[in-house]
Formats: C-alpha cells, sequence, structure tokens
C-alpha cells in the first residue's frame, strides 16, 4: 500500500485502548471515574473525544474499543459517535494480535489509547500519512517541538542522537508482518519509557548504541523492523499537542487550557 493511497482511501480501521491497569488508576480514583477513559473533559468523557476525533477523520472507517469491562463505556462511546466495543485479553499486546487482521479490526490499523483527548483529525491524518508503507509505524514528538510552546509540560523522553523523544499514542499497523512486533512489545512492554532497557530487546548492538547515543531513534526502528523482517517507522509529529496525554493531574489541567484556547479560536 503506498501513501497515495492510504491517503486518497478512507480505508483504516481504528482500536482505541481504553483497559484500567490491574491495580486500578490512580488519575481515575482522583476524579472520582470508574474507569480513565470516563474521566470528565469539558462536559465529556475522555474516550467520546477520542472517538469523535476519529469519527472525524478522512481515512478511518472503522473504529472499535476495547477494555476488560465495556458495559460502562457504552454511553462513552456513543456521545462520540459510536464505534463497535470487545472485551480485550490479557495484555494489550496480546489483545491487539488477538484482533489484528480479524473481520473485526482489517488491516491497516491505527492504534491508540482513550486517555488523548486533545487528538485531533489532523494530527491523525498527518500521522497515517506519514506511515507511508511501513508495515509499523510509531508517532513520537521531539523535545523542542513540545517544550517551545508548553515549556513547563514534564514528560518521558526517550535519548537518541537526533533527539529527545516522546510518544504520541499513535501506532500505525498495515501489515500482517506486524505481528511479531507485537509479540516483542508484550515482552517489552514494561521498559518501554527507558530507551537503553527498551533497546535491549532488539539485541546487544542496538542496546550500546541507544546506551551511548550514537544512533537516532529514526535508524533505530529501521534497524529494529530489520531485525523482525519488517518495515518500521519514525513518525515525526510537528504538534506539540500529539505529545499531551493525560497521565497526571497537571496533563489533565494544561490539556483543559488547550483544549478552551483552541475552541474560543472556533
Amino acid at each position: 500500500m503506498t501513501e497515495s493511497s492510504v491517503s486518497a482511501n478512507k480505508c483504516w480501521s481504528a482500536l482505541v485502548l481504553a483497559g484500567n491497569r490491574p491495580k486500578g488508576d490512580a488519575l481515575a480514583a482522583q476524579f472520582g471515574a470508574t474507569a480513565k477513559a470516563l474521566i470528565g473533559f469539558e462536559g465529556q468523557p475522555m474516550l467520546s473525544h477520542v472517538v469523535a476525533a476519529l469519527r472525524a477523520t478522512p481515512q478511518i472507517s472503522h473504529i472499535v474499543v476495547i477494555a476488560q469491562e465495556t458495559a460502562m463505556l457504552e454511553n462513552a462511546v456513543a456521545l462520540g459517535g459510536g464505534a463497535m466495543l470487545l472485551v480485550s485479553g490479557a495484555g494489550i499486546s496480546n489483545s491487539i494480535k488477538a484482533l489484528a487482521g480479524s473481520r473485526d479490526l482489517p488491516f491497516p490499523i491505527l492504534v491508540t489509547t482513550a486517555d488523548h483527548p486533545l487528538l485531533d483529525p489532523g494530527t491523525i491524518s498527518n500521522f497515517l500519512n506519514g506511515a507511508s508503507d511501513a508495515d509499523v509505524a510509531i508517532g513520537m514528538v521531539e523535545r523542542e517541538v513540545l517544550t517551545s510552546r508548553y515549556p513547563d509540560n514534564r514528560r518521558t523522553w526517550l535519548k537518541f542522537s537526533d533527539g529527545y523523544w516522546s510518544g504520541a499514542n499513535l501506532f500505525a499497523l498495515q501489515t500482517a508482518r506486524c505481528l511479531p512486533a507485537l509479540d516483542l512489545w508484550a515482552r517489552a512492554e514494561q521498559d518501554r519509557k527507558t530507551a537503553w532497557k527498551l533497546s535491549l530487546h532488539f539485541g546487544p548492538w542496538l542496546a550500546v548504541r541507544a546506551l551511548t547515543r550514537t544512533i537516532g531513534l529514526a535508524d533505530a526502528l529501521a534497524h529494529a523492523g530489520k531485525r523482525l523482517g519488517l518495515k518500521a517507522q519514525l513518525v515525526a509529529l510537528d504538534t506539540p499537542e500529539a505529545a499531551i496525554d493525560v497521565d497526571k493531574p497537571e496533563d489533565y489541567d494544561l490539556a483543559v487550557e488547550i483544549w478552551q484556547k483552541r475552541n474560543s479560536l472556533n
């Protein structure tokens, strides 16, 4: 599939991860919500905003939301415009692997999360177009892009020679060749926020290069993909808000401020 065909056709499935952590979520408890996805955000649950953004994205034709308990999410999904609700399995990567390429979730697939209420159709489209023909693509924001506009926002940064990177909770899975990457994801989930620990899962050479910062993130992903027999690609996003999901109270406050400013201009 070429970049032009992806951008021109409404052909993507979208998968929204809306489950709870095994030990519960402190932020949800603080807001009195039964799930993080249901935390109220400017009049609607965060999940509703994410579903609505996907609904408004031309390339997205089908949306699936997964969680351990789906009944509590029905109203939020409806408020966002509707989506298929499915029960998740054990672990994020195993849940994705069980669905990827099925009738319920055909390729190509965009994966995102329910705690990303600032997600907008423009950012989603830019990411999907940037994924080009990669089997797996990952959306990231470089530190200067974020701090130039929001200098006080605190993120977890993966440090490479081409910059300090934070995830945008946007993943493109375009072919069945992504399945080995999902197996790796299952093993590496606990290390995803530490560059050198994460790189250990790709072999000692890449780990050393990451530790010494003698390789850029784009090259590291490309090398890791080759080891797995697939094309893996970094999509560097120039929208700082793409990296602002809601994990902490200060994230929530900033997201509300951004949302209010954004809508006051419309």
